[in-house]
């Protein structure tokens, strides 16, 4: 039997691939292999991005990966178009759940403010603070 040895950095093919294999294993296990990508993104006239987010939806819920905006950009109104634009794409693949998460240092009161529910916490993770996971039910 070979030692397993952990390594640091990217490993993008090996995630691609343990991604691969759960979701079909996960898609036999409730009969539903719909999974899709989604981005957006707003860039400013040079190109570069300034706000955008990212995610999948699947089996009739949504999940936002990452969500950002610019420092600068920030409460103008940005992120919450951001948030309407994935709500609309959850809507139009027939997703009722939109589920995301936020450190307590990131956003959690904006997420609130646009009607997400807290439904989990984890204290210490990063240590000192807390990952908070959101769900929102969209008709």
């Amino acid at each position: 039997m070979s030692a397993i040895a952990i390594r640091t950095g990217d490993a993008p093919e090996l995630e691609a691939l343990l991604a691969q294999r759960i979701y079909e294993y996960n898609a036999a296990a409730i009969g539903c292999a719909d999974a899709e990508s989604f981005s957006a993104a707003r860039a400013n006239e040079s190109g570069d991005v300034e706000a955008g987010v990212c995610g999948y939806t699947w089996a009739g819920c949504c999940y936002v990966s990452y969500l950002w905006v610019a420092e600068t950009l920030r409460n103008q109104g940005l992120g919450t178009e951001l948030l309407d634009a994935v709500e609309r794409h959850a809507r139009a693949k027939h997703c009722s759940l939109v589920l995301l998460s936020s450190h307590s240092f990131q956003a959690p009161a904006f997420y609130a403010r646009e009607g997400y529910v807290q439904v989990a916490r984890v204290e210490d993770h990063p240590v000192g603070h807390s990952n908070i996971f959101f769900a929102k039910r969209i008709p």
